[in-house]
């Protein structure tokens, strides 16, 4: 690839005491990895030096003032902050939740100044990141309130895409919030997104019911045959293959996942639980539904194994690769489509 057209990856280090630049350090020790993109790492010299050493990993490190002077062909280092920072590896604490967030602030400032081209988030601590300028969930919440679109978590391999109706809400929670208006929301994201970001002309999507053997006609609960199945009648009405619902149980079991291009979970666990369980490690999390791109990989902080070069890398390569052929797909899907006829 021609170095001018290459793709600037903005990263995210995620939370400072845990594995986040560990899984970086080890995805671009490998030179080869800077044939496909440029990454620009946003931290401090410090911190990655402080890792480097403590991991005894090599990877080479170019640091940069301001990202117009990135070098092609180097793991470009922008120096996001010159404060001291107490580094407690495995441990949960302010300051880890402090730069976490001064990095992602960094990252999105770029993206939004179009200075990169999408983002690459490491994991972050939920508790201790919070503060006055980061008051969610997670990162699909951040990213959604500073940048268009609404947001869809897909969790993801080469074989199953899971999206899920709701996300980072209470189990006591799901039941109320899911509504008609809510579930062809997240089809029509779940559907454009196969479409730009996957180039699957007609994707087949399932989607899961809420109770167990989706309620066995109003025995176990009445939302499966009130609200779900009533609308996914009405959406297929409008020529998407959209199919359920179905119970999860069975749907995994069977592996009719495999089946479909997406699958559409009613809550977090629903979804989330059996694709670990598939494929923990080596699994992609896509924010489907934004004007951006921005992938991580599908574990957290991991605490437990920071600073014992002990963390596998593989999922956040594959987050990577999966983040440079989205920007790709999405790139040529507008291309071919911005001078497409309207029907009258």
């Amino acid at each position: 690839m021609d170095k001018a057209n290459k793709i600037i990856v903005g990263i995210s280090v995620g939370d400072i005491n845990g594995i986040g630049i560990e899984i970086i350090l080890k995805t671009f020790q490998d030179k080869r990895m800077l044939e496909f993109c440029t990454p620009v790492l946003f931290a401090s010299n410090k911190l990655i030096s402080f890792h480097k050493k403590a991991l005894k990993v090599n990877t080479s490190i170019h640091g940069i003032t301001s990202i117009d002077k990135l070098i092609h062909g180097k793991v470009n280092l922008l120096n996001s902050w010159t404060e001291e920072v107490k580094i407690d590896l495995g441990k949960t604490t302010e300051d880890g939740g402090k730069f976490a967030l001064k990095s992602l602030q960094e990252a999105v400032n770029a993206l939004q100044k179009k200075q990169i081209d999408l983002v690459l988030t490491a994991p972050i601590n939920k508790e201790n990141i919070q503060s006055e300028e980061f008051k969610f969930p997670g990162h699909t919440e951040y990213l959604e309130d500073n940048f268009d679109g609404k947001s869809l978590m897909i969790l993801m391999t080469d074989e199953l895409r899971i999206g899920l109706i709701t996300g980072h809400i209470p189990i006591s929670k799901v039941a109320e919030t899911i509504t008609p208006e809510l579930i062809k929301s997240k089809v029509e994201i779940m559907h454009t997104s196969l479409q730009q970001d996957f180039n699957i002309n007609k994707p087949k999507i399932a989607v899961l019911g809420l109770n167990p053997h989706c309620g066995d006609n109003g025995i176990i609960g009445t939302e499966d045959d009130e609200i779900i199945r009533p609308t996914i009648e009405e959406i297929k009405e409008s020529g998407k293959l959209v199919f359920g619902p179905y119970a999860a149980d069975g749907f995994f079991g069977s592996k009719t996942y495999k089946q479909f291009d997406g699958v559409l979970a009613m809550y977090h666990d629903q979804g989330l639980a059996p694709f670990k369980a598939l494929s923990f490690g080596n699994g992609v999390n896509f924010t489907a539904g934004l004007s951006i791109v921005r992938t991580s990989p599908d574990h957290g902080t991991g605490f437990d194994i920071a600073g014992k070069n002990k963390a596998n890398f593989t999922s956040f390569k594959e987050a990577l690769f999966t983040s440079l052929q989205i920007f790709k797909n999405r790139k040529e899907y507008q291309e071919l489509t911005k001078n497409a006829l309207k029907a009258k």
